[in-house]
């Protein structure tokens, strides 16, 4: 088994916030990250894909097609964008590191033409990384 890993980055604002608790609420468990205004992070996004090596390319899957998948279903819909208000994928959803991570898996699982997909990370920060692998 080969792992394969695409790495992409993105930029995105959003404020954690849970409408069933109080602004003071909100404010002690969330902290600065609960901000009215929003704050945003740039991220990083490992995504990884586990597969035998195809012996016509020498590829587990073609870097270039993993790229495009990624851009198409994730990229696109969270750089520079308000995940809380722009991103469709993220409606209803708390969107903590450990939510967009998962949320990323799940646009992702079905798109993965050859091989598996195998985990997805997202470095929210320099020292704070979350990495999900499916259920």
């Amino acid at each position: 088994m080969v792992y394969a890993t695409r790495r992409e980055t993105f930029s995105a604002a959003h404020r954690l916030y849970n409408p069933k608790f109080t602004d003071e609420e909100n404010a002690r468990i969330f902290g600065k990250c609960s901000n009215p205004n929003w704050h945003g992070h740039n991220y990083t996004l490992e995504v990884v894909v586990a597969g035998e090596i195809d012996p016509e390319t020498g590829y587990v899957l073609d870097l270039k097609e993993l790229k495009g998948i990624i851009i198409e279903y994730v990229i696109k819909h969270v750089d520079h964008k308000n995940l809380n208000t722009e991103t469709e994928f993220m409606k209803g959803l708390i969107p903590t590191a450990e939510n967009i991570t998962i949320a990323i898996w799940n646009q992702l699982v079905n798109k993965i033409p050859k091989g598996k997909l195998f985990s997805v990370k997202i470095f929210e920060t320099e020292n704070n990384y979350f990495e999900y692998k499916g259920e």
